[in-house]
């Protein structure tokens, strides 16, 4: 069917209550900006569909927007439907039953209609999440001892949250303190869902609470970095061999006797660019080196991607800021047992502990962020179609 013989006017033309759902300041299908932008969705799947031949960009582009225009065939076939209803029940030859059962199909039309409305907002506002991993790495800051505990605190919350969602993890190196905190620690999460729900996790975060290792009983405020670097997927980091440099040596720390007799800690630097990575976790030292490795390889595609990311945060300043800025996302305020999310739609726990074990708590929040930042992608999307397209409240 044709969208084009339909008519746009039809999209949301009938009498029905368009769906809002996420939050109060949710997206509303029948903003005139909205309707226009779907329409061209429409006009551009025609077109891609129409195509002989087709880049490997517009297969990709065809793939994204079919899900949409495929709601919007149901909605304007269903509108169709109820036009025709219409149409038969002006004839007068109609007696009362069969308006009665005109009315009742006509009821049916007009629900379906409110489930395909809200089958699209979710298709529009629907996390999408992918198959894939990440290099997670928790750093004390301000606060000293107590700071680092925190570190510890944290880097084993992540760790018990993969445990809770099934996802791999490998823990590639732990700086520690001299009192069990942590100073630096790094691990590789790895499974779906991992990119998407562990990046709204980058930031700085702020604990509240009473150390145990000072007297007096005052409250001390401690911060803690953590960084999710994306993983090399379907794109590989090209590393040749003459640029490395790679140094063995006796690993330090806890470990017994045989940390003392084997060179298993490797070390290696990335010449071209100075970079430099450890990893002495395991025993093994093939292991520490594959670690080491995909260390080098996320820390440098993390460098590809921040330098595209770069020139397009400079074109696009006004719009939505990225999650991972450095300031304060979080506070932990162990005296009022609560967990604040500063970030939108992150709101409030006042279940710390149950919160710093990982698993449901922590789910909700990396879901209620990742929801109101696609809601927010997608009205900035909206925001730029509109500027491109000189938009009017008229139009």
């Amino acid at each position: 069917m044709s969208f084009l013989r339909v008519g746009f006017r039809q999209l949301f033309k009938t009498p029905t209550v368009i769906c809002r759902c996420y939050s109060d300041n949710a997206v509303n299908l029948s903003d005139p900006a909205i309707q226009r932008y779907l329409k061209t969705l429409i006009l551009e799947h025609e077109n891609l569909c129409t195509k002989a031949k087709k880049t490997l960009e517009e297969s990709r582009r065809l793939m994204d927007i079919k899900p949409v225009v495929s709601v919007l065939e149901q909605r304007i076939a269903l509108y169709d439907s109820i036009e025709s209803l219409k149409d038969l029940n002006k004839r007068p030859d109609q007696d009362e039953v069969m308006k009665k059962m005109i009315k009742e199909e006509a009821e049916l039309y007009l629900k379906r209609i409110k489930e395909v409305d809200s089958e699209l907002m979710s298709i529009l506002l629907e996390p999408q999440m992918t198959d894939g991993s990440v290099m997670l790495e928790v750093t004390a800051g301000a606060g000293g001892q107590e700071a680092m505990l925190f570190a510890r605190e944290l880097f084993e919350m992540y760790e018990q949250y993969a445990n809770y969602k099934d996802w791999d993890v490998t823990v590639a190196s732990v700086e520690k303190s001299d009192i069990g905190g942590v100073r630096k620690a790094l691990m590789f999460i790895e499974g779906f869902g991992a990119p998407e729900l562990m990046k709204v996790e980058g930031g700085v975060h702020r604990v509240q609470r009473i150390p145990t290792t000072e007297k007096g009983g005052r409250i001390h405020t401690s911060t803690v970095s953590v960084a999710v670097l994306p993983q090399p997927t379907d794109i590989e980091v090209e590393i040749a061999e003459r640029d490395l440099v790679i140094e063995t040596k006796r690993a330090s720390g806890a470990g017994g006797q045989h940390v003392n007799t084997t060179d298993s800690a490797v070390r290696i630097t990335h010449t071209p660019t100075g970079t430099v990575v450890e990893c002495q976790e395991g025993r093994s030292q093939i292991k520490n080196k594959e670690i080491a490795m995909q260390k080098l390889r996320t820390i440098l595609l993390e460098r590809q991607f921040k330098a595209q990311a770069d020139k397009i945060d400079s074109e696009r300043k006004s719009q939505v800021g990225s999650s991972n800025r450095n300031e304060k996302i979080r506070t932990y305020n162990y005296p009022q047992d609560r967990v604040t999310e500063h970030r939108e739609g992150g709101g409030s726990t006042h279940n710390l502990q149950s919160f710093m074990k990982g698993g449901e708590e922590l789910e909700k929040m990396q879901d209620s962020l990742i929801r109101q930042q696609k809601q927010q992608a997608f009205l900035q999307e909206i925001e730029q179609f509109v500027k491109e397209h000189k938009i009017g409240k008229d139009n």
